[in-house]
């Protein structure tokens, strides 16, 4: 469902974010006035693999899991997109089909910029074209050290790093206790074993090590950061 105007906490997502801003004003002013916003219910289809770069887009609410299809046919999660965070960049420059298939996780808002307008605005804002110049390479940069971690590090150490940036990302505060920080990110078990290239059984195996080393708790609803230093020992631990 398309809506012209974004809410006010989907917008403070939107203008908060690490490299919207950055840009200048006038260019923050033009990407929104060109911009409209899609809305999806959980576990909506966003995009298929093979589906033409018809739009640029950002996420205001919610988040997108980001998946590719096994030679099996099973469905593997490779990333989740949080809110702040623009995607769909490179297939505006090249006009490749889209690569991954994209879902809607929770009920999720996009706001999303039309090829069209997103070649206009890059005519009138050169800055543009260098901004998006240090968003790919920053990625390329975490695309590394995903590499190098998954190559050097035991399992262990890379989930304390994944819980680690999920806690950043989509931290939320603990009613009862304002040190934790409870993981907002609904994701199971399966999905966060993907994400690290490791099986469940295993994940499993070392989520119940860290909670009872107190770094964590699992509940029903998720999984909670109680002592994030602890996280932090994990990883750096293992280097």
């Amino acid at each position: 469902m398309d809506e012209p105007i974004l809410t006010m906490q989907e917008r403070e997502a939107i203008n908060g974010g690490r490299w919207f801003n950055t840009l200048s004003p006038s260019l923050r002013h033009d990407i929104l006035r060109c911009a409209y916003v899609k809305r999806f219910l959980d576990g909506e289809l966003i995009a298929a693999r093979g589906d033409p770069p018809n739009e640029w887009s950002a996420v205001a609410k919610g988040a997108v899991r980001v998946s590719s299809t096994s030679l099996a046919g099973k469905q593997v999660t490779l990333t989740y997109v949080e809110p702040g965070v623009w995607f769909g960049e490179i297939a505006m420059f090249d006009g490749e089909r889209r690569t991954h298939d994209a879902y809607a996780h929770g009920a999720t808002s996009l706001l999303c910029v039309a090829r069209k307008d997103f070649q206009k605005i890059l005519a009138q804002h050169v800055e543009l074209y260098e901004a998006l110049l240090r968003l790919q390479a920053r990625r390329i940069r975490n695309l590394f050290g995903l590499v190098e971690d998954l190559n050097t590090l035991p399992l262990r150490a890379r989930l304390a790093k994944q819980l680690l940036h999920l806690s950043r990302s989509y931290g939320v505060p603990c009613l009862a206790n304002a040190s934790e920080t409870r993981i907002g990110l609904q994701l199971a078990q399966e999905e966060l074993a993907q994400m690290l290239g490791a099986s469940r059984q295993r994940v499993n195996q070392e989520l119940k090590s860290m909670e009872r080393e107190l770094a964590i708790r699992i509940e029903p609803g998720g999984l909670v950061v109680c002592d994030r230093s602890a996280l932090l020992r994990i990883a750096a631990a293992e280097n």
